[in-house]
């Protein structure tokens, strides 16, 4: 659940990855309070005493990186500010999604504000104007090493303050020239530290987090749906979610899972039909969804908490505090974010993982009443067999894309960026990781639901039974071969719309049943 309100301050409110992706959609306003113009102003009016002075700062008449022995004059100082939004733009790849780039503005407009970055009053309008406007800068995906912050995505996401780089705008990609032309506006004149307060920060990062953190939490909430309705499809046991056996090994996550599967199941007559059946214990698939589900469930939370300490972050360089200190130091540095961003990848693997294996265990054809392949006549017909190859080259990929991109480091800089964090390459695998994941859910959903039926005349609970007909609407029960191609693609997009989702929330608003637990808050709202 996305936390939502109607205004936000910038540089006053708690940002959380909720609110950040609300205000990327225009969904609440951001604004920014008078007393916190004011201090803007004395932040950009300290830069400008320092100019004054001659007194050598980084950044703000000294170059930049291994340059910062070279000292700049008054007069070149503006100049400085333009050319290193040009030098430093040097990415290369497809764009970034634009609700990526719109929230990198979203998050820098947040840092700046806080008044520790010296910009300017009419630089930070502009910035509102493009998030209220719509007009979102083309980002290239790859060039940042995230160690000055994300100086390369950075500086494309500013060029158009230039009348430089492009920008989505009313349903076209257009230069940031036609764009000033379109709109009337004048090209910004960037004062002194303010080209480098706007390319120094974790903006890339933190946006691909955001992205992360919420497809993450899609799967999470699918997986511990789906694995439910396989469950019932292949009369697993309810003994392994009690509460007793998980107080236990008191985990939130596995603690979570297990109370919200139990609550899935509840009122359910397959469960009933075997409570007294011969088989001891399920394989793992099954058994363990507690605590293979809740340990990604922790590494969800273990991202959600670093990323909003990030989100309330002044993370460029140097640091204006006050009129007699300005600190030169490494809060761009992307480590803290790159590490929780590769755990979170693995961690999203893994619902994967074992979802495959529930997708491999329902084709066996080893639970009673559930016929081999899914499909009573085969020999003629496949069945459900080769979607399972669909998951497991999908789960296989994944293993690929969880090396820990923090595992490495290359010095830049002429080694004065003598060790780097790789954190946007963390986010963007992450990402894939996360694609990759829903694809294979989507194909447990139709095994599932396909297993499901299979128990008829036999009812489950009420959410499941929804659950089902919501499958049903999109995917009919398969009893020969078809191009399951359109099927799969018909789940993704359940997935992706969060239409089973919402048939959930439905349904037990409906009935006055609660898949709340102790932790819900901690695990269900960000």
């Amino acid at each position: 659940m996305v936390e939502k309100d109607t205004i936000f301050y910038f540089g006053e409110d708690h940002l959380t990855a909720g609110k950040a992706l609300s205000l990327g959609r225009l969904e609440i306003r951001g604004e920014i309070k008078k007393a916190t113009w004011e201090r803007i102003r004395e932040s950009h009016r300290v830069v400008q005493r320092i100019v004054d002075t001659g007194e050598p700062v980084y950044g703000i008449n000294t170059g930049f990186g291994p340059l910062c022995t070279t000292s700049i004059s008054r007069e070149e100082t503006r100049i400085l500010q333009k050319n290193i939004l040009q030098s430093h733009s040097v990415g290369v790849g497809d764009p970034v999604d634009p609700e990526i780039a719109k929230l990198m503005l979203v998050l820098k407009i947040h840092s700046l504000a806080k008044g520790f970055s010296g910009i300017s009053e009419n630089t930070l309008k502009r910035l509102l104007w493009h998030v209220e406007n719509d007009a979102i800068p083309i980002v290239p995906s790859k060039g940042s090493v995230g160690a000055s912050g994300d100086l390369a995505p950075l500086s494309h996401l500013f060029l158009p303050l230039l009348g430089l780089g492009k920008v989505h705008f009313r349903g076209e990609v257009i230069s940031g020239e036609q764009l000033l032309q379109k709109t009337g506006l004048a090209p910004i004149e960037l004062g002194p530290k303010e080209g480098l307060a706007l390319i120094n920060g974790t903006q890339f990062i933190a946006a691909h987090a955001i992205k992360v953190l919420d497809g993450f939490h899609n799967c999470l909430t699918h997986a511990d749906i789906i694995g439910a309705m396989m469950i019932e499809g292949l009369q697993g046991s309810l003994k392994p979610f009690y509460n007793q056996l998980h107080d236990l090994r008191p985990f939130k996550g596995t603690q979570h899972v297990a109370r919200r599967i139990k609550s899935l199941l509840e009122g359910s007559e397959i469960m009933e039909d075997h409570i007294d059946c011969e088989r001891v214990q399920d394989p793992y698939s099954l058994r363990c969804i507690p605590q293979v589900h809740g340990a990604s469930r922790n590494a969800w939370l273990h991202l959600k908490e670093l990323l909003e300490v990030e989100l309330n972050s002044v993370t460029d360089n140097p640091v204006i505090i006050d009129e007699s200190l300005t600190i030169s130091g490494g809060n761009f540095h992307g480590q803290p974010l790159a590490m929780a961003l590769d755990y979170a990848c693995l961690a999203a693997s893994e619902l994967g993982n074992i979802s495959d294996r529930r997708i491999y265990l329902a084709l066996e054809g080893n639970s009673p009443g559930i016929p081999k392949l899914l499909m009573k006549e085969t020999g003629i017909n496949s069945g459900y067999m080769i979607l399972q190859y669909t998951s497991a080259a999908l789960a296989s990929e994944n293993k690929i894309l969880c090396f820990p991109a923090s595992a490495d480091s290359i010095p830049t800089s002429l080694g004065q960026e003598d060790h780097v964090s790789m954190g946007s390459i963390a986010g963007r695998k992450a990402l894939q990781v996360i694609e990759n994941v829903q694809k294979i859910l989507a194909i447990e959903l139709l095994t599932a639901a396909q297993a499901f039926e299979f128990r008829k005349p036999l009812r489950s609970g009420a959410i499941l039974e929804m659950v089902h007909k919501e499958v049903r609407k999109k995917v009919s029960f398969a009893s020969s071969d078809r191009v399951f191609a359109d099927d799969i693609e018909e789940g993704i997009r359940m997935i992706r719309e969060k239409s089973v989702i919402e048939a959930v929330r439905a349904i037990s608003n409906k009935k006055g049943y609660s898949l709340k637990t102790p932790f819900w808050k901690e695990f269900e709202v960000y």
